[in-house]
């Protein structure tokens, strides 16, 4: 019975990679999961939400490069581990310029400003870097030109840095929302199908009352009672979508239980528990594993919903859906891209769950082989 098994699972495998949208769209998936695991290493922007702002800068466009002038501030200890995965504190000061020279043991710089008018020439001294090296060591240690590959948000933000740290959040909430929804669907799809009579009576009659709401509207109704918050929608995403779970757990079962190994294993006096998750459940992964993938794809459009409409993740922890929000208005006003580049982010990652999916459905379809 194993080697059927494994011979049937290494066979829809095989299929799988033969299915070129289906492979790319996985390897799509792991970057971008591997890009947000170690958001902080990669993005230009370190500190913690990349929330390092400079509003001289704001709204610039993919590419902009600038003098960034960087002055220390009191220093905060902080563990490799604390820096790689929760983000460093702000340790210096970061000042947007155009030029600066040293006259009379003083840094003088003049300001960042879209108006020649509004630019400022200030001065500053060794004491203010908290060094007694040379003005050049100093310089060409705290100036130094940055580029924004994606330009900045209307807080002069890094956009790049904003993405990277984002795309944990709907990660985080397709694989959340994945688990709660497998946890609770699997267990009342099963209960239904295997006990059928009143139990899947009632188990049908609460699906039906939740498949009949709107689920975005189900989400906030949930969002609402629970507060505003990063794990309330992990929960409020969770609970909705495990009556799709359900269902297709349930109508597996019914077919599977009637089936002879199920007969002689209830003659051989197993218990109910272990005909379902020792010999039932296991044949029934397959449909599971593919509406997963389904609905790893509806829970991050879900957030993204959330966040647009205030409901998702608060400021000042980045999300894709929230960043669209602050910059949806920016469409009209000649810089689109602050709104388009989170929006094809959503729509890429979305369409690589759903293309997997896919992949996944014919790769099990024993009927087109």
């Amino acid at each position: 019975m194993r080697s059927q098994t494994k011979s049937l699972s290494s066979i829809a495998l095989h299929r799988f990679f033969r299915n070129p949208w289906g492979v790319s769209s996985l390897l799509w998936i792991l970057l971008m999961v591997f890009l947000a695991f170690f958001a902080y290493v990669f993005a230009p922007d370190h500190t913690t939400n990349a929330n390092q702002m400079n509003i001289a800068i704001h709204s610039k466009p993919p590419g902009f490069e600038v003098l960034i002038l960087k002055v220390p501030l009191n220093k905060v200890e902080q563990s490799v581990w604390d820096k790689t995965f929760f983000g460093s504190q702000v340790l210096v000061n970061e000042i947007p310029i155009t030029s600066f020279s040293i006259q009379d043991e003083k840094l003088f710089y003049q300001t960042y400003h879209e108006s020649s008018r509004a630019i400022e020439e200030k001065s500053l001294e060794k004491e203010d870097f908290k060094s007694q090296d040379s003005w050049n060591e100093i310089t060409s240690r705290q100036i130094n030109k940055r580029t924004f590959y994606l330009g900045t948000d209307k807080y002069g933000r890094d956009l790049l840095s904003r993405m990277l740290v984002g795309a944990r959040i709907s990660l985080s909430v397709g694989f959340v929302a994945v688990f709660i929804s497998l946890l609770v669907g699997v267990f009342m799809g099963a209960l239904g199908g295997f006990f059928g009579g009143k139990v899947d009576a009632l188990i049908m009659w609460i699906v039906n009352i939740i498949w009949s709401v709107p689920t975005l509207l189900l989400v906030i109704a949930i969002t609402l009672a629970l507060g505003k918050g990063f794990w309330q929608v992990f929960i409020a995403v969770g609970l909705t979508m495990w009556v799709e779970v359900a269902r297709v757990v349930r109508g597996q079962i019914m077919g599977i239980k009637e089936m002879q190994y199920i007969t002689a294993a209830r003659a051989l006096g197993f218990s109910n528990f272990r005909i379902i998750f020792k010999h039932i459940l296991p044949n029934t992964m397959a449909p599971i594993i593919v509406i997963s993938a389904a609905n790893f794809a509806s829970a991050v459009l879900v957030e993204s919903g959330l966040s647009f409409l205030g409901l998702g993740a608060q400021p000042p922890i980045p999300s894709w859906g929230g960043i669209i929000k602050d910059h949806y208005h920016y469409v009209v006003l000649g810089k689109p891209y602050l709104a388009l580049v989170p929006g094809l982010a959503i729509m890429l990652l979305t369409l690589a769950f759903m293309m997997v999916g896919n992949a996944l459905r014919d790769a099990f379809d024993v009927k087109q082989h």
